[in-house]
Parts: structure tokens; C-alpha cells; sequence
């Protein structure tokens, strides 16, 4: 059953979130035609890629979109169309001299990513970059693993920034339709002036089911990336939020235009999306970058043995 969208609005994040499966490495001509795509489907946000600093992380082997440079930015989008762009920063892994005024950029939105020890420096970039113009929001990641009182003062924190956003990111994929339930309403609780968004990974087969029900929970940024394309499983897919909001601003038949000419044939290049390996580390609330180095390996299809290093007695970390 499709609902209103309240508001809603959709933020695609398969240049950046996909990139972690293929370094990055999108063809301008893949990224121009993607956006275009986005815009006549009505996608309010397209996530360009990460705005961290070349000076600060390895850039070998790495596609731009790694960072975002301005002017590939212009020269691949020479007309921005009804979509507005963001880009994401990693703590410690931006220049803030890197960035221009938002009225000289591209870039409208930038999200700041951050885990919950780290929250004070989140609010001093954001402070910085809303001096600059830009919308802005903080990315709480591994969200699973957060321990209640820490959240709660991290809440309280932004709640009296200048942030825009606050994002419930399930990194981990482990997240079950009452997990989410209950952190929006903590988030609405101890953040009451601010915006709240959904970042869903797909371990589970969960990341549509959460954020359908992140939004009827009054959760208005809903990310996606087309054909779930994202780190490990994967993310919450950008033509199924279509198909689901019930507002005539959104298409989705040129999605998946692209979807059939572009990302079909990437799928037979690299790989993503459900498999059980993923399955394992969500279930276990474990970081996949166990279960994306199994599956680069010659024993990729183990998943017992898999299973087995996480749970059994022998293989588990004893206390010293």
C-alpha cells in the first residue's frame, strides 16, 4: 500500500555508496546520465560522491569520486536539473580549505559522518559549513552498537546546532523493523528541532521494509541507491522508495531506463547485494568487512566455517 509522502524527500546515494564496491570508478558519462535519470524521476537529492581531501587519504587506484573535485563536478554536470547534489566528508579525512562557498560549488547539501565519540567534531564541521551556506547533516553510524545515554547526549548536542538533518544509519544491516521504531522516536524525542533521515543497508532484506517504516514515522530523508547498489548488501533501493511514495513529483520509469542500460550490465562486473555472507555479519551486528574479504577470497562460498569464526567458542577473542 503507498502512502503520502508527507514531505518526504529521497536522497540517492548510489555514486557514493555504490563506489565503495567498485572504488569509485564511474565513467563521467555513467554519472552524467545517472543524474539526468534522477532528475526526470523526480529524486530530490543525488549523492555525488565523498568531498574528502586527496591530502589526507590514498588516492591510487581510487575514481574522483572519491573526492569530488569542482570541476569535474561542472564538467559532468554542466546544468544541474531539478536534483540538487550532495557529497559526504569523513572525520579527520577532510580540508575544510578544500571547500568553496556553497554559491560558488555545486555541492547543495553535505553530510557529515560521524560515530557517536566523535559527535563534537560532526558539529564544528557542520557549524562551518552552514557558515558557508550549505544545507547540512550528521550521519550517526553504527547506530547498533550505541550505547543509550551516549546517544542521548549526542541527540541533545545536535538538537541545539545548526545542523539540518540527523541520520539513523543502520551500518551494519543488523537493524530490525522495531530497532528502527524505537530509535526514531529516541532521535524525535532528544532532537525535536531537527529533521531526521534513514540510511538502511539491505543484510537483512530489511533496508526497504525500515525505511517504509522510518517514514510513516515521520522520517523525511529516505536514502536509496538504484538497484541497491552499496558496500557489501547493499542499500535500500531507489526504484522500490519510488514505487512507494504516493506523490506525483516522483517517476519511476526513467530509473529504470538506467537501471536496464547501466547498472544490468555492471552487475556482471562487480558484485553486491543479499548474499550470506552479509546475512551472517547482520545477524551478528558485525562490520561486513569480514564477510566482503570472504567473498574475495578462494573460499568465498564457506559460509559455515564463516559462521563458525564468529560463534564458536574456540575462534572468539578470550579475555586476558
Amino acid at each position: 500500500m503507498m502512502v503520502k509522502s508527507n514531505g518526504a524527500s529521497m536522497l540517492d546515494c548510489t555514486i557514493r555508496d555504490g563506489g565503495l564496491v567498485n572504488n569509485w570508478d564511474f565513467s563521467v558519462e555513467f554519472v552524467r546520465e545517472l543524474y539526468a535519470s534522477l532528475s526526470k524521476a523526480g529524486v530530490d537529492y543525488m549523492e555525488i560522491g565523498y568531498k574528502n581531501s586527496p591530502k589526507l587519504l590514498p588516492s591510487e587506484g581510487v575514481g574522483p569520486w572519491r573526492f569530488c573535485d569542482e570541476k569535474l563536478l561542472k564538467e559532468t554536470i554542466p546544468e544541474k536539473n531539478f536534483t540538487k547534489l550532495s557529497a559526504i566528508v569523513d572525520i579527520g579525512r577532510v580540508d575544510e580549505d578544500d571547500i568553496l562557498p556553497c554559491e560558488e560549488s555545486h555541492i547543495d547539501l553535505i553530510r557529515v559522518a560521524c560515530y557517536l565519540k566523535d559527535v563534537n567534531k560532526a558539529i564544528a564541521l557542520v557549524e562551518k559549513f552552514h557558515s558557508m551556506g550549505y544545507e547540512t547533516s550528521v550521519n550517526i553510524m553504527a547506530v547498533s552498537n550505541a550505547l543509550e545515554p551516549d546517544l542521548i547526549e549526542a541527540l541533545e548536542k545536535l538538537n541545539e546546532s545548526n545542523v539540518d538533518i540527523i541520520y539513523v544509519v543502520d551500518s551494519f544491516g543488523s537493524l530490525y523493523n522495531r530497532d528502527i521504531k524505537y530509535l526514531v522516536e529516541k532521535f524525535k524525542m532528544h532532537a525535536p528541532k531537527k529533521k531526521l533521515g534513514i540510511h538502511a543497508h539491505n543484510n537483512l532484506q530489511l533496508a526497504f521494509s525500515n525505511t517504509v517504516l522510518a517514514a510513516e514515522n515521520g522520517v523525511q530523508f529516505l536514502d536509496s541507491s538504484v538497484y541497491g547498489m552499496g558496500r557489501a548488501a547493499g542499500n535500500c533501493p531507489t526504484e522500490l522508495v519510488l514505487g512507494y511514495l504516493d506523490d506525483p513529483q516522483y517517476d519511476i520509469a526513467p530509473v529504470l531506463d538506467v537501471l536496464e542500460k547501466l547498472f544490468i550490465p555492471l552487475r556482471e562486473e562487480v558484485e553486491w547485494g543479499y548474499l550470506i555472507p552479509y546475512t551472517i555479519t547482520g545477524l551478528l551486528n558485525e562490520h561486513p568487512r569480514t564477510a566482503m574479504a570472504l567473498r574475495k577470497s578462494e573460499n568465498k562460498d564457506e559460509y559455515r566455517k564463516f559462521y563458525d569464526q564468529f560463534t564458536s567458542v574456540e575462534t572468539m577473542p578470550t579475555e586476558k
